[in-house]
């Protein structure tokens, strides 16, 4: 999304003479994604020198301080003073002593996802306290974006303090109580994470399975609805451990038929593929931060309906969890009507300002010109893998995954190995696949800043080379 602006634009709404340190931070990131020019590489190959003899100062210190410890310790034990210092026996580790060093990759796999320097400037700036008013007025802003994100007027959305995972423990927890029924779509990772909490936290537990891959009719999904009478039915509507976005369509007013609550999965789809939450009458919505957002991974936005609210706040016993309780939650998010908010716990205010940044970029973008952009770098994508030879995983095109492609496992070749060479020689991220499609796909995600043609023939580029370059098995 945030491609759908000037490289310059990216770093700052200001001009650059008034950029903040963390804007000429992002402002270097941005420069070593271009390549940077040679005197560039130059001046950062002599940065790291200079880094280098500066951590073999601060280790030379750390082991004269290593010699020193002992001793000081043994005089203040005998003179009984300093007596909490003398306590300190473990030097401080070598690694703690060396800068930071994480290396530039392009991810192309399922996410995170690379996060361009706009969000980057965002999450760096310096923090306030997490219950100021200028916080609340920060977190009133993500509301009203996810509101349009996920096309919904609800008034409980809020973002979580933590990944998607904690989105969708907190839709399990807060809705459905011990001994009532749930009803899972299993067709990859997704559905059986889902399972797995709700059964943990003592529901039952009734799933309707398919293969990596496979998506359920909507007469699949009544029929079950009318055997099992759950009070919770999840989907995935972007599975993305088998490159599938399944269809919502008529889902929601049948779960409402048979008085159920219909919640639904798009870490990997929003953004990049139509979901109406409103509209498609979706009673709680969720994803994650890092994926077409772009934002680091470590928030995940998260909506309920007005129904969905009336069964969670009438429950005859508490959530299993009081960091997940939405009855907390709702009121340091401003959601209650109460007029004073809280204490419950610290949010992460720089990942919120990144979420908010993140946000911003998909309203000045606009929903559908982002989700036609992903499907057109989708398709420029499918084409080229189709050019060498490549089979597509899913193999009807409107069941297709716009954000996260699937391939199926080239014959002969190893797919540890295939990832392995590319992840050397290219720098570039792409997966193998993930609970029950382990050993059956590779994973190419190409979403927001990172969604753009260039980037596709580069992912193009890079795995004909690998299967040009990896060993391939006789038959």
């Amino acid at each position: 999304m945030a491609l759908m602006v000037e490289p310059r634009m990216l770093i700052s709404r200001e001009p650059l003479m008034t950029s903040s340190v963390w804007e000429l931070a992002a402002l270097m990131q941005h420069r070593e994604w271009e390549g940077g020019t040679e005197g560039e590489r130059e001046r950062e190959r002599e940065r790291e020198g200079n880094e280098r003899l500066r951590a073999t100062d601060r280790k030379e210190g750390c082991a004269r301080l290593a010699k020193q410890v002992p001793l000081e310790c043994a005089r203040s034990t005998k003179h009984s003073v300093h007596r909490g210092m003398s306590s300190v026996t473990i030097p401080p580790p070598a690694c703690m002593l060396r800068p930071l060093e994480a290396p530039f990759r392009y991810l192309f796999g399922p996410g995170p996802s690379n996060v361009p320097p706009r969000i980057l400037a965002a999450g760096g700036r310096p923090i306030i306290g997490h219950m100021h008013s200028e916080m609340f007025e920060i977190m009133n802003d993500i509301k009203k974006g996810i509101q349009y994100a996920f096309q919904t007027s609800n008034n409980m959305t809020l973002a979580m303090s933590g990944s998607g995972h904690t989105a969708m423990e907190c839709a399990v927890f807060n809705i459905v109580e011990p001994g009532e029924s749930v009803l899972v779509a299993v067709n990859g990772i997704w559905g059986e994470r889902v399972a797995e909490i709700a059964e943990r936290m003592g529901a039952k537990v009734h799933t309707l399975a398919k293969t990596p891959g496979g998506y359920f009719t909507n007469a699949e999904i009544e029929q079950a609805l009318a055997k099992h009478k759950p009070v919770l039915f999840f989907l995935a509507h972007g599975e993305s451990s088998a490159g599938l976005v399944h269809p919502v369509d008529g889902i929601g007013e049948m779960c409402h038929k048979y008085n159920c609550l219909l919640l639904v999965d798009s870490v990997a789809s929003l953004g990049a593929a139509p979901l109406l939450m409103d509209q498609q009458n979706i009673d709680i919505l969720y994803t994650g931060s890092q994926k077409a957002l772009n934002a680091p991974p470590g928030t995940a936005p998260i909506s309920f309906s007005e129904r969905a609210c009336h069964k969670m706040f009438n429950r005859k016993t508490k959530p299993v969890s009081y960091l997940l309780d939405m009855t907390h939650l709702s009121n340091y998010w401003g959601n209650d009507g109460k007029p004073d908010r809280i204490y419950h716990h610290t949010g992460p205010v720089s990942g919120f300002f990144a979420l908010r940044e993140s946000l911003a970029i998909l309203a000045e973008t606009g929903l559908e010109k982002s989700w036609r952009h992903h499907e057109e770098v989708a398709e420029y994508l499918w084409k080229g893998l189709q050019d060498l030879d490549l089979k597509l995983f899913i193999k009807d095109r409107d069941l297709r995954l716009p954000s996260v492609t699937t391939i199926a496992i080239p014959e002969g070749y190893n797919w540890k190995e295939l990832l392995a060479y590319i992840m050397k020689h290219h720098q570039i991220e792409f997966t193998g696949g993930l609970g029950p499609s382990v050993g059956m796909v590779l994973r190419i995600g190409l979403m927001g800043y990172n969604c753009n043609k260039a980037n596709a023939a580069k992912a193009l580029a890079a795995l004909e080379d690998g299967l040009k370059q990896c060993r391939k098995a006789k038959a």
